[in-house]
This record gives C-alpha cells, sequence and structure tokens, in this order.
C-alpha cells in the first residue's frame, strides 16, 4: 500500500482542557468521515495557556492523561491512526515534555516523541517566549512505523532545524509530521517556505497542523496548516481559522523526486576551515568588499 489519505487538523486551543478535547474530537471526527486514515492534530492539542505556572499545573503524567485516554479510544472507534501534535506529560525536575504521541487504529501507542529544540525568543517587546522555563527538551529523534511507510516525528520549532529532517529522511522517513503553534509574526515570514524548504531538501511528504488565531491567552498563531509533496508543491492548505484540510499521498513519489534530484545519496563529509584558512577567508571577503566586483577573481 503506497497511497494514504491524510488530514490535518487546525485548531484554536485554549486555556481549558476539557473544551480543547472536545473541539478536538469533534474535527477529529470530520477528517475520518472525509476517509482520512491518518489524521494529525497541532502541538499543544490540549491546553494553550501562558500563565506562569499554567501547563504544570494543568498537565499530568501520561498514564492519567484525560487527553491521551479520550484519542486513544476515539483513534480506536474510528479505525484510524492520530497523531496528536503534543500534549504536556509532566517530567521531572517541575518541568513538562512537550510530548507528540501517534496512536494505531487499536489505541495502542504506536511512538511519541518529546520535542528536542526549545522557541526561547523576543519578538518583540510583547511577543516573549521562554518553552524551556516550562519544557524540558527531548534528547532522541523518532521514526515511527506505518504501513504506508516511516513517519518522521518532529514538533513546531524543530521546522528550524535541518539536520533533525535530514537525519529522519536518511533513516527511512517518506513522511515527516510538524504540528505546530507558529507566532503570527514567524508564521507570516517563514512558515511556507521553511516546510517547502525541509520537503524538499528530504524527499519527503510533509504534514504540518497548525494552531491558528487569537487564544483565550493572548497569544496570536498563523494557522495555514499545510500539506506538502516532495517536490515542494502544496496539496492542501487551511486558513487562519479551525478546520480540516485532507490530501491524498502516494508514497512512491518519495523515489521518484529522490531519483529526480538524489541529494541525499550526495552527502559528502567535510572539514571545518582551520585557523589559517579562516584567517585566509576573512582577508580575501574584506578585500572583495572593498574593491569593485570586476576587479575580485576567484581564488585558485
Amino acid at each position: 500500500m503506497s497511497q494514504i489519505k491524510v488530514a490535518c487538523v487546525q485548531m484554536r486551543s485554549g486555556t481549558e482542557v476539557g473544551e480543547n478535547i472536545s473541539a478536538a474530537t469533534s474535527l477529529i471526527r470530520e477528517a475520518a468521515a472525509q476517509g482520512a486514515e491518518l489524521i494529525a492534530t497541532p502541538e499543544m492539542t490540549t491546553q494553550l495557556d501562558r500563565k506562569p505556572g499554567a501547563v504544570w499545573e494543568k498537565s499530568t503524567t501520561e498514564e492519567a492523561d484525560p487527553g491521551l485516554k479520550a484519542f486513544r479510544a476515539l483513534a480506536k472507534e474510528l479505525g484510524v491512526t492520530l497523531l496528536i501534535g503534543s500534549i504536556a506529560i509532566r517530567a521531572e525536575g517541575g518541568k513538562c515534555a512537550n510530548r507528540s504521541f501517534l496512536i494505531g487504529p487499536d489505541g495502542a501507542l504506536i511512538a511519541k516523541y518529546d520535542k528536542i529544540h526549545m522557541f526561547d525568543v523576543q519578538l518583540n517587546a510583547g511577543n516573549i517566549y521562554r518553552e524551556s522555563d516550562s519544557f524540558a527538551a527531548g534528547k532522541e529523534a523518532v521514526l515511527a512505523s506505518l504501513p504506508a511507510g516511516p513517519l518522521g516525528m518532529t514538533v513546531c520549532y524543530d521546522l528550524r532545524f535541518p539536520d533533525l529532517f535530514r537525519t529522519l529522511a536518511l533513516s527511512g522517513a517518506k513522511i515527516i509530521a510538524v504540528p505546530a503553534a507558529f507566532t503570527r509574526i514567524t508564521g507570516q515570514a517563514h512558515w511556507h517556505v521553511l516546510l517547502r524548504s525541509r520537503a524538499i531538501e528530504t524527499g519527503c511528504f510533509i504534514i504540518a497542523p497548525a494552531q491558528g488565531g487569537k487564544h483565550d491567552d493572548g497569544r496570536e498563531t498563523y494557522g495555514h496548516s499545510l500539506i506538502i509533496d516532495p517536490w515542494g508543491v502544496i496539496l492542501a492548505e487551511g486558513s487562519v481559522d479551525p478546520g480540516v484540510i485532507v490530501a491524498t499521498l502516494d508514497l512512491a513519489k518519495v523515489d521518484d523526486v529522490r531519483g529526480k534530484v538524489p541529494s541525499l545519496k550526495h552527502i559528502r563529509p567535510f572539514g571545518l576551515p582551520t585557523s589559517r584558512t579562516r584567517s585566509t577567508l576573512h582577508c580575501l571577503i574584506r578585500f572583495s568588499m572593498s574593491c569593485p566586483a570586476s576587479r575580485v577573481r576567484p581564488t585558485p
């Protein structure tokens, strides 16, 4: 089986866990009714709350998490594979794991992945994010097996680290999931180009379910969930509002595209510049910047 129908569920999660579980459940049912076999939800499906201490206060252990229990039962009821983009799960040291779960059609856990890269930035005076204050970083990449082909698991800010995506592709991934809650500011600037780049670089299908709109805690996310083929073509795109997008992936296209542009096979090791070559490069750059272009020649 090389074809699989996938759906991205776009949400606008709020601060109440129960309400978010209910909203996700309705959208997952909508996706299943459209024939989707693999259904993915965004990062922080069950809560988005920037209030200090709220993530820990509203989270629990994996065994006791109400969202995970509900989604496992839902996957079994609908006979679909669910990728729950992420749920805050209590870990050690008073922090949570930003954990993604892949659930099989029988309700069993196939795989789980803890977000590796933490989003610690100040976009402007009013937009400061310190994800590492609430979450502990994951340490391992995860590749999961599906009947249609291997699935690589990432979460949101991981998108900016192409080595992770290359590692997943070299390990056999044909689909890579990027559940996210990109801010409106970074999303407008980078969301489409980063996702298309990761698809092109790896020769993988990318499925990216997103959070979108103005949330209860005041943050604003970009939305625009995307499904992208290995050539970088956008197969389906959401807007800002909650909803579902669907596309059928023919995984045979992965091998076809990688045959046309076999960059993964052409990766070569290389050394870093030595202190001497760094000095030479610096001098060449300074010289080229101080001279007209016609006078600058490439070094032999």
